[in-house]
């Protein structure tokens, strides 16, 4: 195939994704990385003293091209995935591994780096320049370049089986998730269930020609039953579908994760580390996996209380419901009855004030008042679905445009679950002028139903605030260095600035411009707000520790005698996850087979960052909360201490720039939990 056939190597103004197909994917990816690796060859080969821009410079930018030539085809995976596409992508997917393994194993480059740290122009560097010189060392050294080449040679073959493994757990994933099915045919089983969601499901069936309800495992249709239908045995039938993806069956995911633990643990001892958090978490704010695990401990004790208050709530509910012992398929239905008896909502009151395009228009007003960037939609013919809207974000002050981005907001077979962003190409200033960044946000939230618009429960609005903040981290960002850019932060701290856009969602000043009735336009009623209100700490014990749990999960499973962990990993599961369960079926009915997070989605050893970054988020909101949700000159001081700043400092020192000190705890446990209970506990201290 000629390479200027080829989109994955021609140059373009905008990712030409229309063009894209499956057979590009092998000859496209085998030439990129040719490519990169003949630049990379020919920097080592100079006999030049080595200077930043001849080693760093020109590394960074065949690293870059590699990057951003490569991620349409990887993001097309997770958006409109085919079995062609996916066939391709495996081919190269070993070649890829390698690449980037060797990069960080190849000696002469390694040498090349060394010697220039040792010039004197290393010392009179600029700081960012030295800031990220220093930091390529250490990732190098932590990738083992200082290694001898057998254990290089075992650590390039222990990556490239992890790369193969965590792929493969994702696609079973998705695989298990659009192989399950339930026709009901009988309608009085769907009692209890909203309109909106039993027309979607009888659209589903009507689809594949079938008469009555089909219900899937994509979140928006389980999370209709589990929430909702009275059908006691239904909810339990699809709860444990949903949670038992990849257990058994043809798309399991059992021995994947018991290679993966130990593959991940032998990673770190041929880099010297005791375990695998350790040398995960040397570069995140915590350090270690003792610190990251004493932060989990210590959250653990002092939400204990609150999640046994909201246990009992919740039993005692159950028993009023008629349901003598509480089990896991019915904690969303009694959570979701007994917010309504306390509170005189649900979800369903609140859909209709939150049409999507009202929630976007909102929110991007939100954002114009707060840090003064402006987003407007551009008609753009090269998107992957009819869903997909293209936007562009600019300042307000000076109309410089900072970047462009995609939003593609409801499920589909081809689409993977959960709700992320990526950044698709890092731009920035540059000596031309300020090149735009590009990325993505996706999700898969409630979509229309005939002719009524998408509406959001809160929870789908928090979301798109949330990814809309990882959105802004990269593509405001002012960081001329790619590598250092953006959201390419500590990962405990990347969190903050999508965790923080959350709270605006609370604010009913805010509120009045994102929310308003798909029918009559009216924004959400004051009596309505108050609730939703006094409804937020509402199981705030029980939702924290569940975040608890995963986060303890994840860390024992990659810190204790892997011999034990891995011996008969589902009871091992199920012993860590105990402490965390009112009884063992909780404990015992776990998601872990299906927990990309741990498994395939970058958060393996690092799951604690989530809470970790919200003790970040909640007590910088404070600041918000003081001086003006929509105080610009606050807004603008985010901007500049945080959001534009990527990597280019300590995320340490650019927290206390925004908020003059060290972060503190109790604002995240009165945000969360609610009043203090009439308990003894240790005085709150902050990461």
């Amino acid at each position: 195939m000629p390479t200027n056939s080829n989109p994955l190597l021609c140059d373009y103004d905008r990712i030409p994704f229309g063009e894209i197909e499956a057979d590009h994917v092998v000859p496209g990816v085998r030439q990129i990385l040719k490519d990169a690796r003949a630049e990379i060859e020919e920097l080592v080969a100079a006999e030049s003293k080595p200077t930043y821009a001849d080693t760093i410079g020109r590394l960074d930018d065949a690293l870059e091209r590699v990057k951003e030539r490569i991620v349409p085809v990887t993001h097309l995976l997770s958006v409109a995935e085919t079995p062609e596409l996916r066939t391709a992508f495996n081919e190269v997917l070993p070649e890829i591994t390698e690449f980037w393994t060797r990069v960080t194993l190849n000696e002469r480059l390694w040498n090349r780096i060394k010697a220039l740290s040792e010039t004197e122009e290393a010392g009179a560097l600029l700081p960012i320049e030295k800031r990220h010189l220093d930091t390529t060392l250490r990732d190098f050294r932590r990738a083992g370049a200082d290694l001898s080449p057998a254990d290089k040679e075992k650590l390039s073959t222990i990556r490239l089986e992890i790369s193969s493994l965590e792929h493969k757990f994702s696609e079973n994933v998705i695989d298990a998730t659009n192989a399950y099915s339930l026709l009901i045919e009988d309608g009085g089983r769907m009692e209890g269930v909203p309109e909106r969601d039993r027309e979607e499901a009888r659209r589903k069936a009507a689809d594949q020609g079938l008469e009555g309800w089909l219900l899937t495992l994509d979140y928006p249709s389980v999370e209709a039953i589990i929430k909702h239908a009275l059908d006691r045995e239904l909810r339990r039938e699809l709860y444990a579908a949903f949670v038992g993806r990849c257990r058994e069956g043809e798309f399991p995911n059992n021995d994947i994760m018991v290679r993966l633990l130990r593959l991940r643990r032998d990673l770190a001892e041929v880099l010297g580390y005791s375990d695998f958090a350790d040398y995960r978490l040397e570069d995140h704010m915590a350090k270690s996996g003792e610190r990251a695990f004493g932060f989990v401990e210590d959250m653990t004790q002092r939400t204990r209380p609150y999640w046994e208050r909201d246990l009992s709530e919740l039993r005692e509910h159950a028993a009023v419901l008629g349901i003598r012992e509480l089990e896991p398929w019915d904690t969303a239905f009694v959570s979701e009855s007994l917010r309504r008896a306390k509170f005189d909502i649900d979800d369903e009151a609140i859909r209709p004030y939150f049409p999507l395009h009202r929630v976007l228009d909102g929110m991007f007003e939100v954002v114009r008042r707060v840090f003064g960037l402006v987003v407007s939609e551009k008609k753009i013919p090269e998107i992957w679905h009819l869903d997909v809207h293209y936007y562009e974000l600019r300042r307000e002050d000076d109309g410089t445009v900072l970047g462009f981005f995609y939003a593609d907001w409801h499920p589909r077979s081809e689409k993977r679950q959960g709700a992320w962003m990526n950044d698709l190409r890092t731009g920035g200033p540059r000596p031309g002028g300020f090149e735009p960044h590009v990325g993505v946000i996706a999700g898969n939230l409630s979509p229309p139903k005939g002719d009524v618009p998408s509406l959001l429960t809160h929870t789908e609005v928090e979301t798109i605030f949330h990814e809309f903040g990882h959105l802004l981290h990269h593509l405001t960002s002012t960081v001329p260095i790619a590598p250092m850019a953006g959201i390419n932060v500590a990962w405990d701290f990347v969190e903050l600035p999508s965790q923080i856009m959350q709270n605006w969602t609370w604010e009913q000043e805010a509120l009045s411009l994102f929310s308003g009735h798909h029918e009559t336009g009216e924004a959400l009623p004051e009596d309505l707000y108050e609730k939703l209100r006094r409804a937020r700490t509402f199981m705030g014990g029980w939702s924290q520790m569940r975040q608890l749990s995963l986060g303890h999960l994840d860390l024992r499973l990659h810190r204790d005698p892997i011999d034990a962990v891995t011996e008969d990993l589902f009871s091992y599961i199920e012993g860590l996850l105990r402490e965390y369960a009112p009884s063992i079926e909780f404990a015992r009915m776990h998601a872990a087979t299906s927990f990309t997070h741990l498994f395939s989605g970058g958060y393996a050893a690092a799951y604690y960052s989530y809470l970790w970054a919200e003790v970040l988020d909640a007590d910088a909101f404070e600041r918000f909360r003081a001086e003006g949700i929509f105080n610009r000159e606050v807004g603008e001081a985010y901007l500049r201490a945080i959001l534009t700043r990527g990597d280019s400092e300590e995320p340490e020192d650019l927290f206390r720039e925004f908020m003059g000190r060290d972060p503190e705890l109790q604002p995240l446990l009165d945000r969360n939990l609610g009043p203090p209970l009439r308990i003894r506990s240790p005085a709150p201290s902050a990461p």
